[in-house]
């Protein structure tokens, strides 16, 4: 994913069907600068963790 659409997405008021390392993911913030973006599994809600956005993947 490049780090526009990923910004989109986090912006956006509809949840996107996103995966990371194959697990559903929910976009928090995005760092364009950095090339990283703040996510969550769906799963687990409570653990924020900093990934690349090229490892995000949308379906």
């Amino acid at each position: 994913m490049d780090a526009q659409r990923a910004q989109e997405i986090s912006c956006s008021p509809v949840m996107a069907n996103v995966t990371c390392d194959g697990r559903q993911v929910y976009i928090e913030h995005v760092d364009q600068q950095n090339g990283t973006a703040t996510i969550h599994h769906l799963d687990n809600p409570n653990n924020k963790v900093s990934v690349s956005i090229s490892n995000l993947i949308e379906h």
